[in-house]
């Protein structure tokens, strides 16, 4: 009677484990399928990111070409004719006023400078005879042993003769100023940029040997202590074209290195087929590093209000009402906006209406994105470019997402299966559920079921 009661209870214990077994596994499956279809729901909705456009400064830049020249520039031509002696600065040279850059052989010159002074000592004799026959003829006239008509004769002969004196000596003065133009000298302190001859050269003020008929510099002395910059600058630019404005200035030779030029002046009046105005800048160059004929880059900036702001070019969406950009609303849903492209940059755009800084403009908008669709707002992961983004995680927290581990469930029960995301999104990888593992009864119970069947 015992064993039967005993084995009674066995069986009604092994019952109720039974089925708070089965309860327990009911109601965790439930809650798997009430997560299942929550998270079904929330990967259902497209996920975005969104950026803020930016306004643009209130000035206004632009790069314009320009050709530095030296404050002086002089070509040095001959002025005698003549053989090159000897040349003493070559290209590069430092010169200071008055130096000697090279020296004429002038043969031909130095004869005729001779030979006028030889006139002048002929003439002074005559002079001097004249000046003395006027003189005695004069004494004369007392005891009028003269006529008076031949007396003013010889003192208008005197007085021719000093005439030709003069002249001579004004003749050698000349040959004077030409001999000394077999010397070439510096004109003032600067830098010799040009040599065109070498020692033999003839050289004269009509062409030399090597160039017949046309007229070539000997030497071009520049002084580079200042240069000034030439910029033709547009029409638009022109009202900031005073006194006060400053350029920013680069060379390719010196890539590294920015110079400030100042306004000097403009020409006031604009090229009619350019419509551009020849603008001068000038650029202090104590340090001589920068060389007159350089191409300069010429950075201009001025205070220009405009109401215009700049968002990446890879939020721009082009349909058929033209380009537009896809806001994010306060309710999260998808709005377009068209806009209006006032200039196109180099990985933005310049927007002049159509949006405002405030607004949420999707970036890399998907192409399924349709006006009011209901969007997830993301950030892009570290790492990773906004204009490309490659990998997005919610705003709320910057940890991965966990997605629960999937159970075992039984095949009558109805459960939603996850939709498949969306095109434009990558869904982080799940973590792989373990085998399910069937729950086996105690060994204990086992053998008490097996003695109440015997």
């Amino acid at each position: 009677m015992g064993k039967i009661l005993r084995g009674k209870l066995v069986a009604i214990l092994a019952i109720f484990l039974c089925a708070l077994y089965l309860g327990y596994r009911f109601y965790e499956n439930e809650s798997a399928s009430a997560v299942l279809r929550e998270q079904t729901l929330e990967d259902s909705i497209s996920t975005v990111a969104v950026i803020n456009a930016k306004p643009v400064p209130p000035t206004e830049t632009i790069t314009l070409p320009g050709n530095v020249q030296a404050w002086f520039q002089a070509p040095i031509y001959a002025q005698v004719s003549g053989y090159v002696k000897m040349w003493y600065k070559d290209y590069g040279g430092m010169v200071k006023k008055g130096d000697i850059l090279a020296e004429i052989n002038a043969p031909a010159l130095d004869a005729q400078y001779a030979q006028a002074k030889a006139d002048l000592k002929s003439v002074s004799a005559i002079y001097d005879l004249a000046k003395i026959t006027a003189k005695r003829w004069s004494a004369l006239r007392k005891n009028h042993a003269v006529s008076e008509q031949s007396i003013s004769v010889k003192v208008a002969e005197a007085k021719a003769e000093l005439a030709k004196v003069r002249a001579a000596e004004q003749n050698v003065r000349n040959f004077e100023a030409l001999i000394r133009f077999k010397t070439i000298i510096a004109p003032y302190d600067g830098v010799v940029t040009e040599r065109n001859i070498n020692v033999g050269d003839y050289v004269n003020k009509e062409g030399t040997i090597s160039t017949p008929g046309s007229i070539s510099n000997l030497f071009t002395v520049a002084d580079v202590s200042m240069l000034r910059l030439f910029v033709s600058v547009p029409e638009s630019f022109g009202p900031f074209l005073q006194p006060g404005l400053t350029a920013d200035v680069t060379v390719p030779q010196l890539p590294d290195r920015h110079f400030t030029a100042k306004f000097l002046t403009v020409a006031r009046g604009f090229d009619v087929s350019t419509r551009t105005a020849i603008t001068i800048f000038t650029i202090e160059n104590e340090d001589r590093a920068l060389w007159p004929g350089s191409y300069a880059e010429v950075h201009l900036t001025a205070p220009v209000d405009r109401n215009v702001v700049t968002i990446p070019s890879t939020a721009l969406v082009f349909q058929e009402h033209g380009t537009q950009v896809a806001v994010v609303t306060e309710d999260d849903r998808v709005h377009m906006k068209s806009i209006a492209v006032s200039k196109l940059l180099d990985s933005a755009v310049e927007v002049a209406e159509g949006i405002s800084v405030t607004d949420r403009i999707v970036n890399n908008p998907s192409a399924a994105l349709l006006e009011g669709d209901t969007v997830r707002i993301v950030t892009p992961a570290p790492g990773y470019d906004i204009l490309g983004t490659d990998a997005l995680v919610p705003t709320e927290a910057s940890e991965p997402m966990e997605v629960p581990i999937p159970m075992k469930v039984p095949e009558s029960m109805d459960i939603p299966l996850p939709m498949e995301p969306p095109a434009t999104m990558e869904v982080p990888a799940r973590k792989k559920a373990p085998a399910s593992r069937e729950v086996q009864a105690p060994k204990k119970v086992t053998a008490l079921k097996e003695q109440s069947s015997q």
